[in-house]
């Protein structure tokens, strides 16, 4: 299915894309927007959730606040962290229905590595 486009994209945006989805293709990254993509989360419910150190659960976050797809929320002594846009929970579930229909094969495609596994 072609998406029609008024123009041809430009090597800026290619670029910016890619940013975006390298930034996606981190599983400790990844596996924290899952996580909030189910509705607020403090660093130490994801790290129940997910295993790994706070220190590096509270990287990935920053680094996500840093581009714009986290926000956090301080309360008292806590700080709780949501999905900052409803078009990145988009772009979760618009994954997991392409995985459903060609999970198999990417998963067999032999041009990709296994990523590593959480709290390594």
């Amino acid at each position: 299915m072609d998406v029609p486009r008024t123009s041809p994209p430009t090597a800026e945006a290619v670029g910016l894309a890619a940013k975006l989805f390298r930034g996606f293709a981190d599983v400790t990254r990844l596996a924290i927007l899952m996580e909030l993509a189910e509705g607020e989360r403090r660093v130490t419910d994801l790290v129940r959730a997910m295993g790994g150190s706070q220190a590096n659960v509270s990287g990935h976050l920053a680094c996500l606040k840093d581009c714009g797809l986290v926000l956090d929320r301080p309360e008292g002594r806590q700080v709780f962290y949501r999905i900052a846009r409803p078009e990145v929970v988009d772009v979760l579930r618009s994954a997991e229905a392409l995985l459903a229909l060609a999970g198999h094969q990417i998963d067999l495609c032999p041009n990709y590595r296994q990523p590593e596994a959480l709290g390594g």
